[in-house]
């Protein structure tokens, strides 16, 4: 009997499955080299668990959502990876575990935390604008640096990035506090990146924002995820479904404590999610 051969493959079949292959390959690659590497991850304050043992990778050049119910540790944990929760002596921040940035630990005896959160920068869940104009804003990092170069062009480049130059670049000296809500919170991410750090983490950045501040901060998000590494923490599951690679799904276990429930590519999270618990909160069963 004569062996039934396959039709031949068109060149838009070929071109598709090159496609899906070179993007499978690029997919290892960010995880085989992720931007940081998360180990058994623990923290307490004021003496109480705020999240225990979460191991996972952030790829690189991907955005990373971090979604679950309020307490379960989620703004917490982004925080840890540049070493945030370090700001308030009071809070008695205690860590264990470990978070590899380009093979070292930045929880290392010898790691300067400053100069990690130059290299991981961090936005927060609503504008901090210092006092003075739009440029001091975003120059307030880099004025006392000069390997950034010169200082006009590091702002012009950060409002670009931040989709804000075409708009501002006519107010620059006109105080911070005439701009919107929106506008406020994209200055902030410019400012973040004016001193050109390699990830950017991001605590809900939207919580507060109007329907078309959202989708605009979404679309820069969008727009920098070659240069940039992002991890943000959002509340809106619809939010992670849009625009992020990756998405991990936390939960605080009875004690309180949170618990990384499961981590995996955003479409297989959100299609075929292998923890019931991330379905039913998905669904919004619960949260």
């Amino acid at each position: 009997m004569a062996l039934e051969r396959n039709e031949p493959q068109t060149r838009g079949e070929l071109d598709f499955e090159v496609q899906a292959a070179l993007r499978m390959a690029a997919e290892l690659t960010a995880l085989r080299s992720p931007a940081l590497d998360v180990r058994q991850l623990s923290l307490w304050q004021y003496g109480t668990a705020v999240f225990r043992d979460v191991t996972l990778v952030v790829p690189s050049h991907r955005i990373t959502s971090v979604i679950g119910p309020v307490g379960c540790g989620s703004t917490a944990l982004v925080r840890s990876m540049n070493r945030m929760n370090e700001i308030d002596p009071q809070a008695r921040t205690r860590t264990e575990g470990s978070v590899f940035f380009h093979a070292q630990n930045i929880y290392g005896p010898d790691t300067d935390p400053i100069a990690i959160r130059r290299r991981i920068g961090m936005v927060f869940d609503g504008p901090n604008p210092i006092e003075g104009d739009i440029y001091d804003n975003v120059a307030v990092g880099v004025r006392d640096h000069r390997e950034f170069g010169s200082l006009d062009d590091t702002v012009e480049r950060a409002l670009r990035q931040a989709a804000l130059w075409d708009q501002l670049k006519d107010h620059l000296h006109e105080s911070s506090h005439t701009l919107t809500h929106g506008l406020l919170q994209r200055l902030c991410i410019a400012r973040a990146l004016a001193v050109g750090p390699e990830i950017l983490l991001m605590d809900q950045p939207c919580r507060r924002l109007d329907a078309m501040s959202t989708y605009q901060i979404e679309e820069v998000l969008h727009n920098l995820r070659d240069e940039y590494t992002i991890v943000f923490v959002t509340g809106n599951v619809q939010q992670a479904a849009r625009i992020s690679d990756y998405t991990a799904f936390m939960l605080a276990d009875l004690p309180g404590a949170g618990q990384l429930v499961e981590f995996a590519p955003t479409r297989e999270l959100f299609t075929r999610p292998a923890d019931r618990r991330t379905e039913e909160y998905i669904e919004g069963r619960f949260g």
